[in-house]
């Protein structure tokens, strides 16, 4: 018998489109509607900033399915479509064109949007941010033309246009408002190699210092103004100063939104039948024994996976260990990196290193840093060492689980990492 439900999702991200890939892989034959606001069908993030940057076709490996998935597998995909208003009460979510969908169950994967600076000069031609697939279109077409480049913001985001810029031959400065790029997430032992890498690249750095206006000409930037008044010339300013939760559907709908949409282990919202998953949702995770928002692709393509059980009535419990990666240069220095786990600036007390993070020889660093409180290992980030990520995810699950490690064990590379497992 054919169910008579109808499931909802408004965000065709790769959080939705996993989602009603799981409903289907499940035995759902119910109705399955996927909505979204870009024109183009559901895809994934990272290819965005690193190979399509680079000059390569990103966009065959960067959607989810191909284009005739959809209809196969019954999911009515309605694109260039934006969901207006939420009714719980009613069950209801309105569409921009007026029309009603109820809904018996409900996901919000509606992501993330660029922060945008709101300074003058901000309009001008020239002026990029990267978060779609049309906007990392325009802008590889725009690196491809080299020049002079800045970027405006030290976040993954950031540095990895400007290892691109450079791959294009352009001239690169970053600025960044903190003493060095991504210190908030590494911390300052591990920060310093990342200006080292880009450095030895030929990237210049400007830290402790913000962006005051985009000057231009003709409607053309020509340059950024900082705060001090140095003025860079500059023929493109890219701008990575992270991104926000787009909650505005929860938030008037009345749920709990708290730096994202608030939900349980299992993903559910503060409504019993609307749910959250992917960059949008604040979840608790009982790993971690806290709520984290983690706006990375993993999270995206496995919380897509587990809130579709979910929804189904099954008893999920999302505690997977945030996961992160980025691959910045294909010549020496180069970084590719993982990094797992959650280390907050005041959650740990020592910094362990295993392997060298020397990049003044010229050779790319290799090695794992691991983030402790009290010998327990609460994150841990391999750089250029691969086949790693299983044992540090181990860790550190042990370390929030308060198994401690001896520290210098943990820095000696003769020890295996399968061997410091409790």
């Amino acid at each position: 018998m054919t169910d008579q439900r109808t499931f909802v999702i408004v965000g065709a991200s790769l959080t939705g489109a996993k989602a009603a890939e799981t409903l289907r892989e499940a035995g759902f034959d119910g109705q399955v509607v996927l909505v979204g606001a870009e024109t183009e069908r559901p895809y994934e993030r990272p290819p965005l900033s690193k190979d399509h940057l680079h000059g390569k076709d990103a966009r065959g490996s960067a959607y989810v399915h191909d284009a005739a998935w959809y209809a196969e597998h019954g999911v009515d995909l309605r694109l260039g479509t934006t969901a207006t208003h939420l009714d719980p009460g009613a069950h209801e979510v309105t569409l921009d064109g007026g029309e009603r969908l109820h809904y018996d169950k409900l996901l919000l994967a509606t992501g993330s949007r660029a922060r945008r600076l709101n300074i003058p000069g901000g309009d001008l031609e020239g002026v990029r941010y990267l978060r779609t697939l049309a906007e990392a279109d325009a802008l590889a077409e725009a690196l491809g033309r080299g020049g002079r480049v800045v970027v405006v913001g030290a976040g993954w985001i950031g540095l990895e246009t400007a290892a691109a810029a450079r791959h294009h031959g352009a001239d690169v400065t970053v600025v960044e408002m903190d003493s060095a790029p991504l210190r908030r997430v590494l911390g300052d032992e591990v920060a310093e190699v990342y200006p080292a890498v880009h450095r030895a690249h030929g990237v210049n750095f400007k830290f402790n210092a913000s962006v005051r206006e985009f000057r231009g000409e003709a409607g053309r930037l020509t340059s950024v103004v900082l705060d001090d008044g140095t003025e860079l010339a500059a023929d493109l300013a890219i701008v990575g100063v992270g991104i926000e939760p787009v909650v505005d559907l929860a938030d008037a709908a009345g749920l709990h939104v708290d730096n994202g949409i608030v939900t349980d282990e299992g993903l559910r919202t503060s409504d019993a039948d609307i749910f959250a998953a992917g960059d949008v949702a604040n979840a608790h995770n009982p790993m971690l024994g806290r709520r984290v928002r983690v706006e990375h692709w993993a999270n995206a393509l496995n919380g897509g996976k587990a809130v579709a059980r979910s929804m189904l009535g099954e008893e999920v419990v999302y505690d997977r260990v945030p996961y992160f990666y980025t691959d910045q240069y294909h010549e020496a220095p180069a970084i590719g990196m993982e990094y797992c786990g959650w280390a907050g600036p005041g959650d740990y007390n020592s910094v362990v290193l295993r392997g060298s993070a020397d990049v003044e020889s010229g050779r790319s660093p290799e090695f794992v840093v691991f983030w402790l409180d009290d010998g327990r290992v609460l994150a841990a980030m391999n750089v250029n060492v691969w086949d790693v990520q299983e044992d540090l995810q181990r860790l550190v699950r042990a370390g929030h689980a308060g198994s401690a490690v001896d520290p210098s064990r943990l820095a000696d590379p003769s020890v295996p990492l399968a061997d410091l497992l409790p």
